[in-house]
């Protein structure tokens, strides 16, 4: 069974057992929440297509863990006036399980 699922503005390809890395989503390790924004269910050859969203679908997942994706580097510069900035950013994820659809 596949699934789309929209978490944090953003649309996911889910399958029950898979886990996937989405936006941070400031629940604690081994949590268990449910998304209930699903946009597609595709089960065999049959599927649904929700306008926005289907109504009464969910989607159980447990998160896994939250971390940090590797550092991103940006480097500001003027020519000829001895100006240089360096930042780097460091974006938070959660790593989350499928339980069921």
């Amino acid at each position: 069974m596949l699934a789309i699922v929209e978490t944090c503005g953003k649309q996911y390809e889910i399958e029950e057992g898979r886990y996937i890395d989405v936006e941070f989503l400031g629940k604690d390790e081994n949590e268990t929440l449910e998304l209930d924004k699903v946009v597609m269910i595709v089960a065999g050859s049959q599927s649904q297509i929700g306008q926005p969203y289907l109504e009464g679908a969910t989607v159980k997942v447990t998160v896994l863990k939250n971390g940090k994706e590797k550092k991103v580097l940006v480097y500001k510069q003027r020519r000829k006036k001895g100006y240089r900035k360096k930042n780097g950013h460091r974006q938070q994820f959660s790593r989350i399980m499928i339980e069921s659809i």
